[in-house]
């Protein structure tokens, strides 16, 4: 049976295939970006089938990417922690993504039952509005 660390790093290095890394989640998991919802996007999805067609749109939205630099800062069997970054550019925009993750996994039963993720959403708005951050102004 799989650790946290070991889902988060198998989780990490299988982000573009979304066959692989569905794999890896409990049928009622869920993945949350909470600080979306404060610019007004959708932040959490839960069970398989929409966490599927989450990780399937990714490389589509996100072409090239890819994480690095993973750091794990909290390693026990059911619980996780790391850092982790990447550098890609934003299909709709053309503008580049380089954004900080922090994930909080927890592991049940050797599968992903809750990743929860924080990431810097002025980076979002810079990277994916069409106005970039100046359209955070009537969020």
């Amino acid at each position: 049976m799989k650790t946290a660390k070991e889902l988060l790093l198998d989780y990490l290095h299988s982000i573009n295939d979304a066959d692989k890394a569905i794999e890896l989640f409990a049928e009622d998991a869920t993945l949350e970006l909470p600080y979306l919802a404060t610019l007004g996007m959708p932040w959490q999805w839960h069970g398989k089938d929409v966490l599927y067609q989450f990780l399937k749109n990714l490389p589509k939205t996100f072409p090239g990417f890819e994480f690095e630099n993973i750091r794990i800062h909290i390693d026990t069997p059911d619980q996780a922690f790391g850092e982790y970054d990447v550098r890609c550019q934003v299909a709709a925009t053309g503008r580049p993504y380089h954004q900080t993750y922090m994930g909080r996994l927890i592991a049940e039963q050797g599968k992903i039952k809750l990743l929860r993720e924080a990431l810097d959403m002025a980076q979002v708005a810079k990277s994916m509005f069409p106005n970039g951050i100046a359209d955070l102004a009537g969020r």
